[in-house]
């Protein structure tokens, strides 16, 4: 611990597994006091994160977040909105429901909103801050067999940063989106074993098929959690003081745009 982040509140939602896991742990690790959220209480919590149950899909789940943060801390720092997934079928544009497309929209997009919306007031009172929205490749590089609804809500997410990092830089308040490609969490493991026992090809050659799909990986492997977590601790720190607006690819090398 080098204690860069001392004296820090920092929310990470979806904090208790995966990637949102490695950010909290990471920036523990930096000295900051982490508040994580998630549907229900993670098996393991050893840096003794302090937790608060919360389906980001849900509109009040930010107010009851919010008033907790209040309460207890009096102040936040950093948020990290890294609650999302995707929900929906694959199949393309037919496979969709409305209410597939709202959930996608609901989960991936309006839960950042709407944790923003409640917790900047501190920010801007403190006239300072770091938001981080976790966003994914498939934003700018849709799929449509698997992430069409997704996609769509993950660019909206996008988009909707880089709006908010112009409003909120006379403030003293600095967003950030950071956005993965293909990352080795539970979650994408699950996926990959059903994968290939579904296919009938090991573990690897269903790992190899899907970083395909997703076009070609230059490194060749999917991220390790931490990595995604060790960019986001340096997004939040002085090191970035000067950067806000961006949005930040961390994915191997893979998305082939300039």
């Amino acid at each position: 611990m080098n204690n860069s982040l001392k004296g820090q509140i920092a929310l990470i939602t979806g904090g208790t597994r995966g990637i949102g896991k490695a950010i909290a742990d990471r920036l523990s690790n930096e000295g900051a006091t982490l508040v994580i959220t998630a549907r229900t209480e993670p098996l393991e919590n050893s840096l003794g994160h302090h937790f608060i149950a919360a389906d980001h899909s849900k509109v009040d789940s930010a107010e009851i977040i919010a008033q907790e943060i209040i309460e207890k801390y009096g102040k936040l720092d950093i948020i990290v909105n890294n609650a999302g997934a995707n929900l929906t079928p694959s199949g393309g544009y037919s496979a969709l429901s409305d209410e597939d497309w709202n959930n996608e929209i609901q989960l991936n997009l309006m839960s950042a909103v709407r944790i923003n919306k409640t917790l900047i007031p501190l920010m801007i009172k403190q006239k300072k801050g770091a938001i981080i929205n976790i966003s994914m490749n498939p934003a700018m590089q849709p799929i449509w067999e698997i992430t069409m609804a997704y996609s769509a809500a993950k660019a909206a997410l996008n988009a909707y940063s880089k709006a908010l990092a112009s409003e909120l830089g006379s403030k003293g308040i600095r967003v950030n989106t950071v956005s993965p490609g293909l990352v080795k969490t539970p979650q994408m493991q699950q996926y990959i074993d059903t994968l290939s026992k579904s296919s009938n090809i090991t573990v690897e050659e269903a790992t190899r098929s899907l970083m395909n799909k997703l076009g070609y990986v230059p490194l060749g492997r999917p991220a390790e959690p931490e990595e995604i977590a060790d960019l986001v601790r340096f997004l939040v720190s002085t090191e970035a003081s000067y950067i806000s607006g961006a949005i930040y690819q961390i994915d191997g090398g893979s998305l082939a745009v300039v």
